[in-house]
């Protein structure tokens, strides 16, 4: 284990032999951090939070502290960190609440750029990227391999589906369906992520395909609703997964209701 000497480590803080603590780090009582976890310098973690293994956190990033929430009393809750995420300079990710799980968890694979924000109770999935001063807001769910732009702000209790692309100096308030691309200070759905699903070994017939249903959902001039589309578009492409997750996500869309096509009319 290395520990610089002007490092204050709680002594009963659960630390692998493997973890490296440079100058100036903070790490208090119920701070659990696995094997080759690295702080570079200054960097402070308090509270029930725990760290999977080669997460790499930089100075004056900010782990665990009480949530930003007048309704937090000092109840026990948790803050947990998953494995091979990169957390630059100045990020924040606070614990939950009684008002929900007690608990704001971080998936793997993450990189979170830096002064993103993390908020109370949230659930992050793996291999999200979050770009400088990006915003979560409390209880908002964010799916794998979704990307939010910098300073984007993303409304409490939001949505944002997996493989979603948030543009950057993005206002959030409604969820994002999966394989979306949202942008705007009051953000509209501007179409897939054509890019983010080519990266990920999509072919051109998938894309074209969750194309042609996107036009379907949200821009057919048919005089019905988003509910009866979806149902035709179940039925229509039952054999592709992305669009599966789609037709779902709008099916589980909840208080916030999801965002649709600039200047379109649509009922649900």
């Amino acid at each position: 284990m290395k520990i610089h000497p002007s490092a204050v480590i709680h002594p009963n803080a659960k630390i692998h032999a493997s973890v490296e603590i440079g100058p100036f780090c903070i790490v208090g009582e119920h701070v659990e951090l696995s094997e080759g976890v690295r702080l570079i310098s200054h960097v402070c973690i308090e509270g029930y939070t725990k760290i999977g293994n080669n997460t790499v956190i930089y100075p004056f990033a900010s782990l665990g502290f009480s949530p930003q929430d007048l309704k937090y009393n000092g109840e026990k809750s948790y803050l947990e960190i998953g494995s091979n995420n990169v957390i630059r300079e100045y990020v924040t990710m606070h614990p939950g609440t009684q008002s929900d799980l007690l608990k704001t968890v971080v998936g793997n694979n993450c990189l979170f750029m830096i002064g993103a924000h993390i908020a109370h109770d949230c659930k992050v999935g793996n291999h999200v990227i979050m770009a400088n001063n990006a915003t979560l807001g409390g209880h908002v769910v964010v799916g794998d391999n979704a990307i939010i732009g910098g300073m984007s702000a993303v409304h409490q209790r939001v949505r944002i589906g997996k493989f979603a692309i948030i543009g950057g100096m993005s206002g959030i308030a409604e969820d994002v369906i999966p394989y979306g691309n949202a942008k705007g200070d009051r953000a509209n759905l501007a179409g897939v992520n054509i890019i983010g699903m080519r990266r990920h070994g999509f072919n051109a017939n998938e894309i074209n395909e969750i194309n042609e249903a996107f036009a379907f959902l949200f821009e057919s001039e048919r005089e019905d609703t988003i509910n009866s589309r979806v149902q035709v578009a179940r039925e229509k492409y039952v054999n592709n997964a992305a669009i599966c997750d789609i037709i779902n996500f709008i099916d589980s869309s909840g208080n916030r209701g999801f965002c649709l096509p600039r200047r379109k009319n649509h009922s649900k």
